[in-house]
This record gives C-alpha cells, sequence and structure tokens, in this order.
C-alpha cells in the first residue's frame, strides 16, 4: 500500500484546490520556510481523524481553515481526501483504491465549528470507522509513521507506557487488545440475571 495524493482545499495555507501527487518509491517537498510543507503532513493525519489541534500546531480546531490574507478572504470550509493504493491487499476487506475525505465547516464569521463529516470511497461513515479502518496498518491517527515537527522528541521523551503502544501497533496488536477492552467494558455495564 502506498500514499497516492492528497487533495486539499480551505486546509491551513492552502486556500485554492491543491493537488499533491505521490509516487512509488521516495518523495521529497521541499521549500522554505512557511511555503506549507508541514502542512501537508497536517493534512494527511487530520483526514486520517486526528482531532487535537494542538497536534496540529492549533489552537483550536477552526484554525485549520484558512484564515486570509490581507488580499484574500476567509474561507468557512476545509476539506482534504488522501487517495491510497491498496492493490497489494494491506487492508485486507477494502478495494484497489482507498479514498478518505473529511470536511468541516465554520457557521458564519465565528469560531462555531461544525464538524462536517467523513467519507470513506466516497460514503458517510463515523470518526470510528476511519480508526478501525486503520487500526494496526501504521496510518491511524496515533501512528508514529507520520511524524511532524516536534514528534521525534515526543517519541524520545515517551514514558514506557506510550512507548508501548507504539510497539503495539507496530507489532499488530494493538485492535485486538482494544476490541478486548470495549467488550470487557461492556460486559461490566451488562445487569447480571441470577
Amino acid at each position: 500500500m502506498y500514499l497516492k495524493s492528497i487533495e486539499m482545499q480551505g486546509f491551513k495555507s492552502f486556500a485554492d484546490k491543491t493537488q499533491v501527487v505521490f509516487d512509488k518509491g521516495v518523495t521529497a517537498v521541499v521549500g522554505p520556510n512557511g511555503s506549507g510543507k508541514s502542512n501537508i503532513t497536517e493534512s494527511l493525519r487530520w483526514a486520517l481523524g486526528e482531532s487535537s489541534a494542538k497536534s496540529l500546531r492549533g489552537g483550536k480546531m477552526p484554525d485549520v481553515i484558512f484564515a486570509g490574507t490581507e488580499v484574500r478572504k476567509a474561507l468557512n470550509y476545509a476539506e482534504v481526501a488522501v487517495t491510497l493504493d491498496n492493490s497489494d491487499g494491506f487492508i485486507a476487506g477494502a478495494g484497489e483504491t482507498i479514498r478518505v475525505e473529511r470536511h468541516i465547516y465554520r457557521n458564519g464569521d465565528n469560531d462555531y465549528l461544525i464538524d462536517g463529516e467523513y467519507r470513506i470511497d466516497g460514503k458517510k461513515v463515523r470518526l470510528r470507522d476511519i480508526h478501525d479502518l486503520f487500526m494496526d496498518t501504521g496510518l491511524g491517527r496515533d501512528s508514529f509513521s507520520i511524524i511532524s515537527q516536534g514528534r521525534v522528541e515526543a517519541i524520545f521523551n515517551a514514558k514506557p507506557e506510550e512507548r508501548r503502544a507504539i510497539f503495539e501497533e507496530a507489532a499488530g496488536v494493538l485492535k485486538y487488545k482494544t476490541r478486548k477492552k470495549e467488550t470487557e467494558s461492556k460486559l461490566n455495564q451488562t445487569p447480571m440475571s441470577s
């Protein structure tokens, strides 16, 4: 599986619809400071379900929406679509191409945010469906295969429990551990009959 493309519009510095196409192998994005290199990586993480504005170098989630410039009005929406080549069947049960989209809208000029929608291959889904799709693939929102500014230091400074989660994700056991925890929680909430 590999990342084929990212399409952004209204996301951070990408006011106009912008598509970044990736070939197999290594792709390098170069440019001067402030040109949007980190925003490309953050758009990928955001589309895959990142919900922490601080992880995206913002104060609150509306900060991901293009804020405008002296010569350009602010936008009231942001959307990102990520296309992955899954022709090798890396994600079982998914098609040869996987397209994940996230859209959010701001209501008027204020920061009241309407968290729009998530889509997988054009179908509306829940955030949980996106998490489930990418769990144990190394591409989830909490994965360390997408490393943004400052994340390397965070890995080195992580507590042993946090490092364990990184290794569990890499080993492919995190989804089973998560399902076990959810099942135990449901069992504890079920009333016992005598």
